[in-house]
């Protein structure tokens, strides 16, 4: 199903307020488990921001709930086809970049599959994410430069590479004509051995 940014942010906001209330936390709670500040809180669950993929990242962690919960349309059966030019736009970048999520499994371990592009010169930056999380990159078009805590690869058109995404992480387009890559993440499952009800920051 295809998603207006508005209609996707209506949804995210349903959908974080029902986990909330579903667990008994109150506003101030969940800003305290996620640390994201109580007024950003609001504006999500009206429906009246467009939260970053950190932003998401942060409330699928406290609510113990994968990303894909919170951002794609439940669908019956065990199969979803997402056609071109479909999927949840969580990123946007200054130069035209987009992060689209375009499938997704959760087993209870998560799986997510994303279309990339950045823009001339564009960059994304992300904070580590669950223990063990896992990323795997394949380049379509042009070159990215990922910085993995620290440690940077340059990947040319048809390079992939496998790397943990429990570490700080980023994807910078250093050229000034457009890249584009597909991410595949791996996040295992969300059991309360693997979750904590505390602040993530």
């Amino acid at each position: 199903m295809k998603h207006s940014q508005n209609t996707l942010s209506a949804a995210i906001g349903d959908r974080v307020r029902h986990h909330r209330l579903r667990r008994g936390w109150t506003l101030d709670h969940l800003a305290e488990a996620s640390s994201v500040s109580r007024r950003m809180l609001i504006n999500v669950e009206q429906g009246a921001a467009n939260p970053s993929v950190g932003t998401l990242l942060k409330l699928s962690e406290a609510l113990s709930v994968g990303l894909p919960e919170l951002v794609e349309s439940p669908e019956a059966g065990s199969i979803k086809v997402t056609r071109g030019g479909q999927g949840a736009l969580l990123w946007s970048g200054d130069s035209g970049g987009r992060g689209v999520l375009v499938a997704s499994v959760e087993t209870p371990d998560v799986l997510e599959l994303w279309d990339w592009s950045l823009g001339a010169h564009d960059a994304h930056t992300s904070t580590a994410h669950t223990p063990g999380t896992r990323e795997l990159l394949q380049v379509l078009d042009g070159s990215v430069t990922l910085d993995v805590d620290g440690q940077l690869h340059l990947l040319e058109n048809g390079d992939a590479i496998t790397f943990p995404g429990d570490v700080p992480h980023s994807y910078t387009n250093p050229h000034p004509h457009p890249a584009r890559f597909t991410l595949t993440v791996f996040e295992p499952g969300r059991t309360p051995t693997h979750r904590r009800e505390t602040n993530h920051a």
